[in-house]
């Protein structure tokens, strides 16, 4: 597999080194290794939902860290004895290491378990600070839009 160049893109943006340095650094580290399974679902503008399949693990296997712009969910193997002869082992149960690289802003709003799922949501909270705003220039006032004639048809009917 050849790796992407970002030259280009590095000559015509300013400020943006960061993400290159993820996507290069993601390119060098897929080591292949998919377990445990898992979805990461957009739910609305600002809300995220990652669920991971960790069949054979408990509330008390997973350890779930959020750091800045880094969320690791960690599952540790228990060494439970089977009760029987195993005849055929097809549950995985072994430890595992997930890290999703998060966007600024985007906080962990709570985890859940049921039926083998791990469920984490997220939202993404800009603060007021950050959000776009709209600057006159040189004091006057914001153009409005002017309402087409189709508008008015509307408004009289």
């Amino acid at each position: 597999m050849s790796r992407p160049d970002f030259t280009p893109y590095r000559r015509s943006t300013v400020g943006f080194d960061h993400l290159f340095d993820l996507l290069e650094n993601k390119v060098r580290q897929n080591t292949g290794d998919n377990y445990p399974p898992f979805n990461i679902e957009r739910r609305g503008d600002d809300e995220y939902r990652i669920t991971l399949a960790v069949a054979g693990f408990r509330p008390d296997d997973i350890d779930i860290t959020a750091q800045q712009n880094l969320l690791t969910v960690q599952g540790r193997k228990r060494d439970d004895a089977p009760e029987g002869q195993m005849l055929h082992v097809g549950i995985a149960n072994r430890g595992f290491e997930r890290r999703f690289e998060l966007a600024d802003y985007v906080r962990v709003e709570g985890a859940d378990m049921a039926d083998g799922l791990l469920i984490i949501d997220l939202v993404r909270e800009v603060p007021e600070a950050m959000k776009p705003k709209k600057i006159a220039v040189n004091g006057q006032t914001t153009l409005k839009a002017v309402p087409s004639r189709d508008d008015n048809e509307a408004d009289a009917a």
